[in-house]
C-alpha cells in the first residue's frame, strides 16, 4: 500500500539537525529508499511529504519514529485513480 506521510518541522528545528538525521538513517540502511516513491518539500521549507510504499503499516511507523523529535507527521493510506476511468464511473453515477 502507498502512504502519504506529511511532515512539518517543530519550531526551533534547524536544517542541520534534519540533514544529520537523514544521513544517519540512510547510512544505517534504515530509510529503505526503495520504498520511497516520492519526496517533496513545500516552498518556504520546514514542511513537505513523502509517498512511501509498505505492505504493513508498522513498517511506516518504524521508518518515521527516528524523526519524531524533529517533526510531526500526518500519515494516510492512499491509492491512485485513473482520471479517464474515474470520469467514466462518475458520469455513470450522475446519469444513474
Amino acid at each position: 500500500m502507498l502512504y502519504y506521510c506529511e511532515f512539518t518541522w517543530f519550531p526551533g528545528t534547524v536544517r542541520a539537525e534534519v540533514a544529520q538525521r537523514v544521513v544517519q538513517q540512510h547510512d544505517a540502511g534504515l530509510n529503505h529508499q526503495e520504498r520511497i516513491k516520492g519526496w517533496y518539500n513545500l516552498v518556504g521549507g520546514g514542511a513537505g511529504f513523502l509517498l512511501v510504499e509498505a505492505d504493513d503499516p508498522r513498517e511506516i511507523t518504524a521508518f518515521l519514529v527516528p524523526y519524531m523529535d524533529l517533526m510531526s507527521f500526518d500519515v494516510r493510506g492512499v491509492y491512485e485513480l485513473n482520471y479517464d476511468e474515474r470520469i467514466k464511473e462518475l458520469r455513470s453515477m450522475v446519469q444513474g
